[in-house]
């Protein structure tokens, strides 16, 4: 089976330490993504904490289709509290994987500042519903909703099924989200 080896290097002072971890395994995406259905505004549930996110909630993610094919990507979220300020960042999304639509490379600055946003699992309702996102080093993971809320047995399932995509479900953190919908 072919792995990757996750492997990073930390430079303390004049030391440089060279460390790795257990191999990971392939992450597996969804099989197709129709771009359409895909695009809109999504309410982010869960995630693992990132830097860029530090105290924000009520975060939502806006998708939209560019002239030039790529996807328009608009975040934002309320700082500390469902009253804070508003803060948004604007970037844009372009699919690397065109048989499933599935793996794209996301940058909201120059574009060769790009990560990896990949689709591993979404709803089968006919906006998709919910959605499950993440990248190959299993370092970022967000779950999102079509609604401020998503059904607690949807949730638990997908918290069960983490492990076996490589990532930990105690890892998550709730995003909060108003009670209705904009």
């Amino acid at each position: 089976m072919n792995k990757l080896w996750f492997c990073g290097v930390v430079g303390v002072g004049m030391t440089v330490l060279v460390g790795c971890g257990a191999p990971l395994a392939p992450l597996p995406t969804v099989n197709n993504v129709e771009v359409e259905r895909y695009l809109g505004k999504w309410y982010e549930i869960a995630k693992y904490p990132t830097v860029f996110q530090e105290g924000c909630i009520a975060s939502t993610a806006d998708y939209g289709l560019l002239d030039d094919g790529r996807i328009s990507v608009l975040n934002t979220c309320r700082e500390g509290d469902l009253d804070g300020p508003e803060r948004s960042i604007e970037g844009s999304a372009r699919i690397v994987d065109a048989e499933t639509n599935a793996k794209l490379k996301v940058s909201f600055f120059l574009p060769i500042f790009e990560g990896d946003y990949w689709i591993l699992e979404l709803g089968d309702e006919e906006d998709y519903g919910y959605a499950v996102v993440g990248e190959p080093r299993r370092r970022s993971l967000w779950i999102l909703s079509r609604s401020p809320q998503l059904d607690e047995a949807v949730l638990d399932g997908i918290r069960e099924r983490l492990p076996e995509l490589g990532y930990d479900p105690d890892g998550l953190e709730m995003s909060g989200q108003p009670e209705a919908a904009e």
